[in-house]
């Protein structure tokens, strides 16, 4: 053992959510690779062995049992696990591996490191090694998962001398424990003691899923309406990611029927001033309730409003959520919300993959049953809807689409209009409702 420290906040309730389902886990994730050759392949393998070998982070366990707090053990050598998977047949041998490999049905052991495991397969159809690399959330947030291809890259192409000197994750956890306890539910009781009831779009309350059940759509925004979006972000000396909150909280009130809504945000966790923070692999997000008021305010109040309660809300990015939970006056046995929004960037990246690899897939779940992702590609936006099986993913996207144009063209032409005023409704949806489903008229003899 080379080391022993406390959970940092998030890892408490991925920790809490996998000991709550028995089958399956909604925080294990998944990245499935095609490999044109068995050499590659070993290379690819050494390589994330040697990424493993190199941070703290990635030889990491976790304990609970007879422990008054679960703890996070660091081991000094963690020996990846790699299975070959035999399929049953020469015939769609990706599809056996990922049902073989299916998070929604199996789980990882979180008593030994690392908690990373791979499984492996040759599909003679196209000639080619299949790998799926399992891994849980609680050692990995998505820029980790970057940071880690980019040094299995770096070391594939021998260029390890580029890479810098790993840093340990404990710095962090330590940072995280240096706010006062007190100083947070201050803070949290001020913005939710009032709140009563949890914000569930249309209804859904159950937030304590594995991940299964999950139907998910991907699509871009038109480059204009990302352009218009980045032009009122500029006028108002906001971020775009502003906007997006504000166009969410509209989504939610509307689907809710509540127009003071709170939803939870997903925080970098790598913004308070941590050394190198930038280049540590490990878990930094945290998930936290904003709190957005649209009853009486125009477009533009709504968004500077939003602005100023996310910016106070950066100084507590580390506070637990089962303490903000605490301060609301929400029933103990009800969650204080069931949607989610995950604004992150996704640059490019710089590097050039391995020769002979392919991406075949990347699967990331939560827990909640409304969660909508928005990945800032530097000029244009790309959505991520995810709904529990009953919620039309694509049509929540459309919402999400409409309400940012409508944001965006009152800002720029009508910024004192009511937020409440503007639809989330698409053009289609609004024709069905308004006059398909209205269309009920049939002859009638006339001397009836």
């Amino acid at each position: 053992v080379q080391d022993i420290y406390p959970l940092a906040p998030l890892r408490e309730g991925i920790l809490f959510h996998h000991l709550l389902q028995d089958s399956g886990d909604a925080y294990v994730l998944r990245n499935v690779f095609a490999f044109d050759s068995r050499a590659r392949m070993d290379v690819f393998v050494a390589a994330m062995q040697q990424v493993i070998a190199r941070h703290d982070i990635l030889r990491t366990s976790f304990a609970w049992q007879g422990l008054a707090k679960p703890v996070q053990v660091v081991w000094r050598e963690a020996p990846l696990t790699v299975q070959t998977f035999v399929p049953t047949g020469p015939e769609e041998v990706l599809a056996q591996l990922l049902a073989h490999t299916d998070p929604r049905l199996h789980r990882l052991s979180l008593a030994s490191a690392p908690l990373f495991v791979i499984d492996i397969a040759h599909d003679p159809a196209s000639q080619e090694w299949l790998l799926a690399l399992r891994f849980h959330h609680l050692v990995s947030d998505h820029a980790t998962q970057e940071l880690i291809v980019s040094e299995i890259t770096a070391i594939v192409q021998g260029q390890t001398d580029i890479l810098p000197a790993p840093l340990p994750y404990r710095n962090f956890v330590a940072q995280t424990l240096c706010v006062p306890t007190e100083v947070h539910e201050t803070y949290f009781r001020d913005m939710l003691a009032d709140v009563d009831e949890p914000t569930a779009p249309f209804g859904i309350l159950a937030v304590q899923g594995n991940g299964s059940d999950i139907r998910e759509i991907h699509q871009s925004l038109d480059a204009s309406l990302a352009k218009a979006i980045r032009a009122q972000a500029r006028r108002l000396s906001v971020s775009p990611g502003v906007l997006f909150h504000v166009g969410w909280a509209q989504v939610v009130a509307q689907t809710s029927g509540k127009t003071d809504v709170v939803f939870g945000t997903v925080l970098l966790g790598r913004l308070q001033g941590l050394a190198g923070a930038g280049q540590v692999l490990g878990m930094f997000i945290n998930t936290l309730p904003v709190r957005i008021k649209l009853a009486g305010r125009s477009a533009q109040e709504a968004v500077q409003a939003s602005y100023k309660s996310l910016m106070s809300l950066l100084k507590h990015e580390q506070a637990p959520l089962a303490l903000a939970q605490r301060c609301s006056g929400v029933a103990p046995s009800a969650p204080l919300f069931s949607a989610l929004l995950n604004y992150h960037h996704s640059q490019p990246s710089q590097a050039v993959p391995p020769e002979g690899l392919r991406v075949l897939r990347s699967e990331e779940r939560t827990n909640y049953p409304v969660v909508l992702t928005v990945e800032d590609l530097g000029e244009g936006f790309s959505l991520n809807a995810q709904t529990i099986v009953g919620i039309d993913a694509a049509r929540l996207a459309s919402y999400m689409t409409t309400a940012m144009q409508g944001l965006v063209e009152a800002l720029a032409h009508e910024p004192q209009r009511p937020i409440l005023s503007l639809s989330v409704l698409p053009a289609a949806e609004r024709q069905q409702l308004l006059v398909e489903f209205n269309a009920t008229q049939k002859p009638y003899p006339d001397q009836a």
